[in-house]
């Protein structure tokens, strides 16, 4: 068996879960507080449209599905988009520049699959499930670009143009809002990235998952596609999906937007990496991209999620947590164990503590992506953090808090 297989690491939930388990975790056992959680609460929230309970299974939806997706789900993906964020654009999107994956990973795993050998920029502190994507596929090479603590985690445009012309970088990877920092690109900033990707011949590949998930700004939602020109030449790929913006996770379904040609590409490479998603959910969940069903989700996400999202920050403060940046979209704090006691001051301790108490975090060392383990001398700067997700219902929040609290008074006795 070792010589015929080798060892596949979990990415950084998937660890955290598995040793949770290990302590006597289920879910819904409500000794319990999943602040790991990388999913939000999926209930009935008091503005949240009418949820999706049954899913038909009939003679059509039996049959597979394209593999690039049901054609009426992909115009309204892309009716959507037009509706969002390009009704004043002759450029549209059609259901050719739509293809839909059985969630996130499988869609970005299509995408990695049709690169050629390039560099590819991605970020540090990012998505944990990055790490193995960007090591299984072979065609490109991933650089690694840190985000300042000195700037609060925030991306500095700038900065990210002279790195694709001195990295020579034919790609770049980012997750927007940010997970786990919760730091995002917007408006003009957004404009000038896009702008000066293609001036300098560099694919952007944005992760929109939180994309609903905004606070304190002026717009409803968040997308790349606001400041692409024409859709069909400009290399912009935009990932999004029902598990965090209409509260879904256990569908597994996701979308990918860009030129046809590109999409061609990535259907193709899902016709050998997972065949397509289930063609069931896909009619049923039509209604659901409805502009005014969309939006009227993302509203409710905004005006509950912000509710949580200050609690959390508040108590944290309260606690002795620094916030290098406030988390402006996402539902999740990225905070540093800095200040607090020194056998919690390292975000593995602190994890492995927090079990004992019966709550669950995410180490800040798994965001520090490293594909293939190549950089030898690994930047410790993340080691010293820990994500906590105020995705689940306020009072499991709240559990999980107070509980950090008693551990952090019992560890000062």
């Amino acid at each position: 068996m070792e010589n015929s297989f080798k060892r596949v690491p979990k990415t950084g939930v998937i660890y955290v879960m598995s040793k949770a388990q290990a302590h006597g975790f289920y879910y819904g056992n409500p000794e319990w507080a999943n602040l790991g959680q990388g999913a939000p609460e999926t209930g009935n929230m008091p503005t949240s449209p009418k949820r999706l309970t049954t899913i038909l299974l009939d003679q059509n939806s039996s049959e597979y599905s394209p593999v690039s997706g049901d054609v009426e789900l992909r115009k309204a993906v892309a009716e959507l988009y037009n509706h969002r964020y390009r009704f004043d654009k002759k450029s549209q999107y059609t259901y050719e520049n739509v293809a839909i994956s059985s969630g996130g990973r499988p869609a970005l795993c299509r995408i990695a699959a049709t690169m050629n050998n390039i560099n590819l920029g991605h970020f540090l502190p990012d998505y944990t499930a990055y790490e193995e994507l960007l090591n299984v596929f072979g065609g490109f090479v991933s650089i690694p670009i840190s985000y300042r603590i000195a700037n609060g985690f925030k991306p500095d445009i700038a900065e990210m143009e002279r790195l694709m012309v001195n990295m020579g970088l034919g790609a770049m990877l980012l997750s927007n809002p940010c997970n786990p920092t919760g730091q995002i690109i917007i408006g003009n900033e957004l404009k000038q990235l896009i702008d000066a990707a293609k001036k300098i011949g560099c694919a952007m590949i944005f992760d929109e998952f939180y994309s609903h998930y905004l606070y304190e700004q002026s717009q409803k939602t968040l997308s790349a596609a606001s400041y692409v020109k024409d859709v069909d030449k400009d290399n912009v790929l935009i990932v999004d999906g029902l598990t965090k913006n209409w509260r879904y996770p256990g569908l597994r379904i996701s979308w990918t937007l860009g030129p046809k040609e590109v999409i061609d590409a990535i259907s193709s490479a899902g016709s050998f990496l997972d065949g397509g998603a289930v063609h069931s959910i896909q009619k049923a969940i039509i209604p659901l991209l409805q502009p005014n069903h969309a939006d009227q989700e993302a509203e409710s996400i905004q005006k509950e999620f912000d509710k949580k999202r200050k609690y959390m920050i508040q108590r944290l403060k309260e606690m002795g947590f620094v916030l290098p940046g406030i988390p402006e979209g996402g539902f999740y704090c990225f905070a540093s164990l800095e200040n607090l006691p020194e056998t919690l001051a390292d975000g593995m301790k602190f994890f492995k503590a927090l079990l004992q108490y019966k709550v669950i975090c995410v180490p800040g060392e798994f965001f520090d992506v490293n594909p293939g383990q190549r950089r030898k001398m690994i930047n410790t700067r993340l080691k010293k953090y820990v994500r906590l997700s105020f995705g689940p219902r306020f009072d499991e929040i709240k559990l999980g808090l107070d509980k950090i609290q008693q551990m952090l008074i019992d560890i000062n006795l």
